[in-house]
């Protein structure tokens, strides 16, 4: 965040920003329904208000997912909560779904909407969304379906994510039955609605492969319009030794980054060959370059997501990402 404010108070415009960082040529794809201007989107909980949509735009990114948002505004975990591991171009976060709310974070995507409708190749936006901290498991859906709700009309898609490892019990909800709930919640208003929207869920690297085959099976069963891999990881073991110290200083957290890399394709690739390529997927986790990004799309990926790497690589990944592929 601090570096999109730099760029900001240096005074740059949007259009000279665009002339520094955007990919060159046609690069757009359809998927999700959607025209998407290029693979590459920066992951959810970098603009969590959806506050920075033009600056992201203008370094080139074909989509951004916004929050988690909740449907009532939450502080998150105390302060420190993002925690560098340089030698491992690592992260850990433990930020705790903190956001303004579901409808101020509504009342800003209405209006870069209303703007930004009628251009052709714009930004598409992605809803994340999740629960309040306060609110028991067995009431989850009930977050999900009013963030839904409140958001539908601004988003192009929407990711539910009961994957973080910050919110106490919430990859609880990754179980079957709980994950069936939430989803035919969503589904039942998604089908009132003029327009659908897709609905994607987020997992866990740290999923067995019992878990992650009931996730393959409700994926197919309910016919989710696709899945992005993965969260953070709970998991420290592909940390260099100094890293590991540094960790257990740091504390509880999701892990991302490089080594988060590994497990994440190993996960893309066994849904693709699982659905034989049927359930779209958003790559996430330990990309930073174009070999990266192609290793996950080669695994089976359709879209990519940096987070990690942004805030390694800086502003011009999207532009030497999409230049390398």
């Amino acid at each position: 965040m601090k570096m999109l404010q730099v760029l900001c108070s240096m005074s740059f415009t949007k259009k000279m920003l665009e002339g520094m960082y955007r990919p060159k040529g046609n690069l757009s794809v359809q998927i999700f329904n959607n025209r998407f201007p290029n693979r590459v989107g920066l992951g959810a909980g970098f603009d969590k208000n959806a506050s920075h949509l033009q600056e992201l735009e203008a370094l080139g990114f074909g989509f951004v997912e916004i929050g988690t948002v909740t449907p009532l505004a939450q502080d998150g975990n105390p302060k420190p909560r993002l925690f560098r591991l340089p030698q491992d171009k690592a992260l850990i976060n433990r930020m705790g779904f903190n956001n303004d709310g579901v409808e101020i974070v509504a009342a800003r995507l209405k209006e870069w909407k209303e703007r930004n409708e009628k251009r052709t190749n714009r930004l598409i936006i992605g809803g994340n969304i999740g629960k309040n901290k306060i609110t028991p498991n067995e009431d989850a859906w009930k977050d999900y379906e009013s963030c839904f709700l409140a958001l539908h009309k601004w988003v192009d898609y929407f990711v539910v994510n009961v994957s973080s490892p910050n919110t106490p019990g919430l990859r609880e909800l990754q179980e079957k039955e709980a994950l069936r709930k939430i989803f035919a919640a969503l589904q039942i208003q998604n089908s009132k609605l003029k327009i659908q929207k897709p609905l994607l869920l987020k997992i866990a690297p740290d999923l067995t492969l019992e878990q992650i085959d009931d996730v393959i099976a409700l994926t197919l069963e309910i016919k989710l319009d696709g899945l992005v891999c993965c969260n953070t990881t709970i998991d420290r073991d592909k940390l260099s030794e100094a890293s590991k110290i540094k960790s257990q200083e740091i504390g509880a957290g999701g892990l991302s980054g490089l080594p988060a890399k590994k497990r994440s394709t190993e996960i893309i690739q066994y849904i693709h060959q699982r659905t034989n390529g049927q359930v779209p997927i958003i790559a996430s986790g330990g990309i930073f370059t174009a070999a990266d990004a192609k290793e996950k799309m080669d695994a089976g990926a359709s879209l990519v997501q940096v987070w990690t790497g942004f805030v390694y690589e800086g502003p011009a990944i999207v532009k030497n990402i999409c230049r390398g592929l």
